[in-house]
């Protein structure tokens, strides 16, 4: 099955997450299809939190792929401040 989930990068304790399209059997860091955006959850300044490519995730998700609970809030907030 396809999903759409974090993928763990950065330093210790100073998390950096990727966001991508992989099959739910690879590991976390592990193998992925395609990089959908990023979340920066420490993030100061000018930095940017948040940069999701939502055209990227509709066509993935119209192609089957399940969105994880924690990218499902993301996605949520990138909407919104799209619209805003």
């Amino acid at each position: 099955m396809l999903v759409i989930r974090l993928a763990r990068g950065g330093s210790k304790k100073r998390p950096f997450y990727q966001i991508i399209a992989t099959d739910s059997r690879n590991a976390r860091d592990g193998r992925f299809i395609e990089r959908l955006g990023y979340f920066n959850p420490i993030a100061r300044g000018g930095e940017i939190r948040l940069k999701v490519d939502l055209e990227a995730v509709d066509q993935w998700v119209q192609k089957g792929a399940q969105l994880s609970d924690r990218v499902k809030t993301l996605v949520k907030e990138a909407r919104k401040s799209e619209s805003a």
